[in-house]
């Protein structure tokens, strides 16, 4: 109630267990107390939890000690340690079977208020010193690639509840390295140079009976050459979870020799594909036999070499590549680019046989290649590592070099034999000592063998069509380049021209890559034979005919005339014609003087000629119209060889005559007949008109009746 601190000292739970003429060390604290920071601890000793105290030290005070324990703290072998203000720790330099009991820690009160405990107590519990160590002295000398066994003995008296642990190592020079504990729990705990090897196998632990360990150690190398040992220590499990060790023995097994077993094998080294020229394929194959000695999981590795011809320059010798034992390509800085495009290629076709290809072999790569090949084994860490190698004899690669040489044959494919005409023309090209090669193809032209050359279109090897500084943008459509077979190549030339006429040939260039991905790099070049365009610009035949449908017509009829022509030779298109046509009149057959009638321009606008006396052209016939008529054509034409509006030379039709008929029955029957009709309805009226008259003007009203006689009066009569 009134929130003072109460003090609490502590000591480790026990009991504890230890081992006679061991270490021991007690630790004690004290917490929640008032008075100075630095605390003094006293301790002392209890055969029984209850029994009389035995003084041992202080931390105070130097004469607190038992007559007992004098000696053995003023020899240090009892001592008390501060680690802290409230923390010290009591050490036995070597425990005897007479220090067992209870010991004690106690603090002097510097409270305001005495409260909490003073002191606190564990018990110590000494046994004797049964722990055995016992190993098996292996072989001093085995050979590369065998199992090594490390057998131990590990025991102890079981007094009380105690666990056991062995630990094997080995020792080079001053430097211990563990390579595997067993225990205290059952659990395996490898070093970490060993570890992956234990777990692929290489190492095996092995229990046995009655305390007996061993540990296997496959495939020895020369790295696991060593002194080893082999280490046994006893342990206890305090409360609180905590191993504690509390003894231990280290005893040495013998030192273990590797005598080394290099493998054994012959190399040789051949050409499966020699080049004759350059570009060519090369393939080398080194194959190994009569191996002998290869350690268990040994394996094979390669790399190859090229030393240049003698010659001009000094000969000096390039690492191409290499292969290791797992198949990693490491390859050679001069080489480095053609690997990662392809062009060289390191492989191993089958366990004991690798070879070397050179997709495109260049005039640098003859010279002498070695191919070297190494024996790998797995060494005590569980790596590979290069244990031998071998070299083969060198291997000349050359071949004779030759001039390359490129010929080109052009042909004609289509002839331009008038204007407006295609013409196409056909290159074959040919190579020697050349072998795989991209072409560029320069169409070329001249009007004569003397001018100037012309570059009309372009095809590089990689097939990109261009046109040339003489070509018409206005005619690039009439123009086509085309790679028609492997090394062969097609121009077509359509409409040609009179500015056509001329020679044309090929210009064509081989191109090589010495690998994929690389520039073109130039080796020959050649032209064709000329092929020429000739032609003669005649234009088109026209020829004019005429023709009525009646020769003689009557008065206000119509009468037609066809003007019509015809087109021979070179025959252009239908929109590429035009004419202007003219109508001309004679009254007199045989007259000189002609009137124009109509024309009509090669526009297609109709004009009308008025004349005296003379009806409309296209109106119906009159007296005047007779006479002779004809037509004037003048045909124009879009030249195929020029590309301009030509005028043709003008024709004239042969002359129709239109004779206009004049009859007198005919001319008279039509005004009679109506002469006639009029008369006879006039003379009808008038009787009609009479006889209403009598009947209602000249009446007499009073009647007068009728003789009956016979006769009839005189008057009426």
């Amino acid at each position: 109630t009134c929130g003072c601190s109460a003090r609490v000292v502590t000591v480790p739970p026990g009991p504890l267990i230890r081992v006679e003429g061991q270490p021991v060390s007690i630790r004690c604290d004290v917490k929640e107390y008032t008075g100075p920071s630095e605390q003094d601890f006293e301790w002392n000793m209890l055969k029984d939890a209850k029994g009389q105290k035995t003084k041992i030290i202080s931390s105070f005070d130097s004469r607190y000690s038992d007559q007992s324990y004098s000696k053995r703290v003023a020899s240090g072998d009892i001592s008390v340690v501060r680690l802290q203000d409230n923390e010290v720790e009591l050490k036995i330099a070597e425990v005897k079977l007479t220090d067992a009991g209870f010991y004690e820690c106690q603090t002097p009160s510097t409270d305001y208020v005495i409260s909490g405990n003073y002191m606190a107590q564990v018990q110590l519990t000494v046994i004797p010193n049964t722990l055995k160590v016992s190993p098996k002295t292996p072989p001093p000398v085995i050979s590369e690639g065998s199992d090594l066994t490390l057998s131990c003995n590990v025991t102890r008296e079981l007094i009380h509840p105690t666990y056991l642990s062995v630990t094997w190592s080995v020792k080079k020079g001053t430097t211990s390295e563990e390579i595997l504990t067993y225990g205290p729990q059952g659990d395996v705990v490898t070093g970490s140079r060993f570890a992956r090897r234990y777990a692929e196998g290489g190492i095996r632990l092995v229990p046995g009976r009655n305390g007996v360990f061993e540990l296997v150690i496959s495939r020895m190398t020369t790295s696991d050459e060593g002194n080893y040992e082999c280490n046994g220590t006893e342990w206890t499990h305090e409360s609180g979870g905590n191993w504690i060790k509390i003894v231990e023995s280290t005893k040495e097994m013998g030192t273990v020799a590797v005598t080394p077993t290099e493998p054994n094998f012959t190399l040789t080294l051949v050409a499966e594909v020699n080049p004759q020229t350059t570009a060519e394929p090369t393939e080398l194959a080194c194959r190994v036999t009569n191996i002998a000695n290869l350690p268990l999981g040994g394996r094979l590795g390669v790399s190859w070499e090229h030393t240049s011809l003698p010659g001009g320059d000094p000969q000096t010798s390039h690492p191409i590549g290499s292969l290791d034992a797992n198949g990693n390509l490491l390859p050679g800085s001069i080489y480095m680019e053609r690997m990662k495009s392809g062009a060289l290629t390191l492989s191993r076709v089958q366990p004991n046989t690798f070879k070397l290809r050179i997709l495109r072999t260049q005039e640098i790569d003859m010279g002498q290649y070695v191919c070297s090949v190494s024996a790998w084994s797995v060494n005590s860490q569980g790596d590979m590592v290069k244990t031998s190698e071998n070299r083969s004899s060198p291997l000349t690669v050359r071949w004779d070099t030759k001039r390359p040489i490129v010929n080109v044959v052009a042909k004609r494919i289509r002839e331009a034999s008038v204007g407006g005409s295609t013409f196409e023309l056909g290159c074959s090209v040919t190579t020697q000592n050349i072998g795989d090669a991209g072409y560029s193809v320069l169409i070329q032209s001249q009007d004569s063998l003397d001018s100037t050359v012309r570059t009309i279109m372009t095809l590089s090897p990689d097939n990109v069509v261009q046109h040339g500084g003489a070509t018409d943008p206005n005619r690039r459509d009439n123009l086509v380049l085309t790679k028609s077979g492997a090394a062969e190549f097609r121009f077509r030339l359509a409409g040609v021209q009179l500015s056509d006429r001329g020679y044309y040939w090929c210009d064509v260039t081989a191109w090589t890559k010495q690998q994929p991905g690389q520039a073109w790099t130039k080796a020959s070049s050649s032209e064709s034979n000329k092929i020429r365009i000739n032609f003669l610009e005649n234009g088109p035949s026209f020829s004019i005919a005429i023709k009525s449908d009646d020769s003689s017509v009557y008065p206000w009829e119509t009468a037609k005339m066809e003007c019509s022509l015809s087109v021979s030779g070179s025959s252009p298109k239908t929109d590429d014609l035009a004419y202007e046509v003219k109508w001309f009149f004679t009254r007199l057959r045989g007259g000189p003087a002609s009137v124009q009638v109509a024309s009509v321009d090669r526009f297609g606008v109709v004009r009308k000629i008025n004349r005296n006396s003379s009806s409309d052209p296209v109106s119906s016939v009159v007296s005047s119209d007779s006479g002779e008529y004809f037509c004037s054509v003048t045909p124009w034409y879009l030249s195929a060889s020029t590309g301009a509006w030509t005028e043709a030379q003008e024709l004239t039709s042969s002359k129709v005559f239109l004779a206009v008929k004049f009859a007198v029955w005919d001319s008279l029957k039509l005004p009679l007949l109506y002469g006639a009709s009029a008369s006879l309805g006039v003379g009808l009226f008038s009787l009609v008109l009479g006889l209403v008259c009598a009947q209602c003007c000249c009446r007499n009203t009073a009647h007068l009746p009728r003789s009956r006689n016979k006769l009839m009066d005189l008057e009426m009569d």
